[in-house]
């Protein structure tokens, strides 16, 4: 009769946080825009043609906005697409970055 042989098991992946979500890293970056001008949200709303009560649900990663309102909200803000979305690419690498970071502290703790 034949041995058998039991197959390796995987080991147990350890849980990592969750991906932020691009309409909450895009409502962030946003906000920050419109802080760093002094301006109120119905300021921005305004000349963007949107409400101020949808732009503070695109600030604070509610909504899922088209990317009509997107630009709309850019040029209210006087930056443009590109430079809209490479800072929120920056921003979702820098927490990328800080969640190794924070991963390569707990190895090496655990190493010591």
């Amino acid at each position: 009769m034949a041995e058998i042989i039991p197959l390796p098991t995987k080991a147990p992946r350890s849980p990592r946080d969750p991906e932020p979500l691009w309409r909450d890293a895009l409502g962030d970056r946003l906000r920050r825009l419109r802080h760093e001008r002094g301006e109120r949200l119905a300021d921005t709303a305004d000349r963007a043609g949107v409400s101020p009560q949808y732009l503070s649900e695109m600030e604070r990663g509610l909504k899922e906005p088209s990317s009509e309102m997107i630009a709309a909200v850019a040029g209210a803000l006087e930056v443009t697409l590109i430079e809209l979305t490479a800072g929120v690419v920056d921003d979702l690498r820098s927490r990328g970055a800080d969640r190794a970071a924070v991963g390569c502290r707990t190895t090496f703790a655990l190493a010591a």
